[in-house]
């Protein structure tokens, strides 16, 4: 998961209170989220939700309430629905959303599953190293397998990257200009709005060099 600033003016078409999902939302929070899904940070998945990150139940403002929607492709959607209602918020400023939870990446592209472990014993945290958990590594029915080995793969295919980039800076032969542009490709792979961003981030987390030399992109 990762950090998100929203807006603080909701769009117009809420006002109405007569969709949730209208177009001026919809591309509001694709800037919010940088067109990923708050949840598994997939970029520009095929299909895509307005979701509501408290359940209303029926209750129309809460159906309504700019602060209670964010953009989730439709498998997490589906995963979460009402059992994980009280997971952290990546809309709260004042909380570091990705070192709450240390995401560790498959270190094959046909891993069976990446680790998820929770930073702390704060109990929205646990709720959502379980939800990721279950996002990542789910295979109790052939969907979910299928798409959570595919979703895996693709989160391989960025750590793949940062790879590449690590062992072309530590390159015994590497030249000052091909540094700087290693860490300039590293910076770009850690920024919140790259896929997968929390799984690199904590790659980079636990480099002694890099971990300090990219400490102040990790927003």
């Amino acid at each position: 998961m990762f950090n998100a600033i929203r807006i603080s003016q909701p769009p117009k078409s809420l006002a109405a209170k007569q969709k949730y999902d209208g177009d001026d939302v919809y591309s509001a929070l694709c800037k919010i989220f940088f067109d990923k899904c708050y949840i598994c940070e997939t970029k520009e998945p095929h299909d895509i939700n307005v979701e509501h990150f408290h359940p209303h139940k029926g209750n129309e403002n809460k159906k309504f309430e700019w602060n209670n929607l964010y953009l989730a492709c439709s498998r997490c959607n589906n995963i979460k629905l009402a059992e994980f209602d009280d997971i952290i918020d990546c809309c709260d400023t004042n909380f570091d959303v990705f070192r709450a939870i240390r995401h560790v990446p498959p270190i094959t592209p046909y891993a069976k599953s990446v680790q998820l472990l929770s930073t702390s014993a704060d109990p929205k945290v646990e709720l959502s190293q379980k939800l990721l958990d279950r996002v990542y590594n789910s295979d109790h029915t052939v969907n979910k397998k299928v798409s959570g080995a595919f979703l895996r793969r693709k989160i391989f295919d960025q750590y793949n990257l940062l790879l590449d980039q690590i062992n072309s800076y530590y390159s015994p032969v590497a030249t000052d200009l091909e540094k700087e542009l290693s860490l300039a490709r590293i910076q770009k792979l850690i920024h919140r709005s790259a896929p997968y961003s929390a799984f690199i981030r904590w790659c980079i987390l636990d480099d002694i060099e890099l971990g300090e030399l990219m400490s102040d992109y990790m927003d």
